[in-house]
């Protein structure tokens, strides 16, 4: 019996696909110098110096367990808001947003790429995070599974605005407002100063918003050792529908 070669042309499994353009997502930003240093530099040297620095007052209690908390917030804010949005923002701007329209990958394949990679940085960030944490004393309390319900909340909410952002806004304005977002959320999202600092009214309003729902849900849980934070975690699922339908129905792949 003799052997029949020939070609089998079709798409890979969709797994597959999904897996690759994560796996290429990923590498790209740790090769990026500027995604680096926004994603893994900032976040842990502001936790390494601040911990050691009485540079800005936290109030009583340890400085280790309260800039914790915060500084993994703002390791979600950089990767799930600002760095998502300065890439796909460029990404439309270059084409290569249409030319993987082109490709046998769906865009519903593409987005699902693309938060398999946030949350793959994402990973990344808090361990290491939380290694330098614990080698400079952090107590973390609370349930892991209520921290994660919280991390992927604040994960939907800025991915949600992130997409909304880069999908209306032209590829400069969107790495304008980003970074400016980014530096307004490190001061006022109660990451580095507490939002008790601020006037009660404005304080009130700053946890409304997701930098500062998610930074103060996370020190409830593990600074404090409180259960699952509702009212801060509806405020995170609120901002990610809301933004989400608003991406949905206004981004531009082109």
């Amino acid at each position: 019996m003799s052997a029949t070669f020939a070609p089998a042309p079709g798409a890979a499994p969709l797994t597959r696909m999904v897996a690759a353009q994560a796996g290429l997502e990923i590498r790209m930003v740790l090769r990026n110098g500027e995604q680096l240093l926004l994603t893994i530099v900032i976040p842990t040297l502001l936790l390494a110096v601040f911990s050691g620095v009485d540079v800005v007052d936290l109030g009583g209690g340890s400085r280790v367990d309260f800039l914790a908390p915060g500084v993994i917030a703002l390791a979600v804010l950089s990767t799930a808001f600002t760095s998502l949005a300065i890439g796909t923002g460029f990404e439309r701007r270059y084409g290569a947003l249409k030319l993987l329209g082109a490709t046998p990958l769906p865009r519903g394949g593409l987005l699902a790429a693309k938060a398999l990679a946030v949350l793959g940085i994402e990973a990344i960030q808090i361990t290491l995070l939380c290694a330098v944490g614990l080698a400079l004393g952090w107590s973390p309390h609370g349930s892991a599974l209520s921290v994660l319900v919280l991390v992927l909340a604040g994960t939907a909410a800025f991915a949600a605005l992130a997409l909304l952002m880069a999908g209306t806004l032209r590829a400069e304005a969107t790495l304008a407002a980003a970074n400016l977002v980014f530096l307004l959320m490190l001061v006022a999202g109660g990451i580095a100063v507490p939002l008790d600092r601020f006037p009660s009214g404005v304080a009130s309003a700053l946890e409304w918003l997701p930098a500062g729902a998610l930074s103060s849900g996370l020190r409830e849980v593990l600074r404090d050792g409180s259960g699952l934070p509702l009212g801060h975690l509806a405020v995170l699922v609120g901002w990610a529908v809301v933004a989400g339908v608003a991406a949905a129905f206004t981004f531009s792949w082109e």
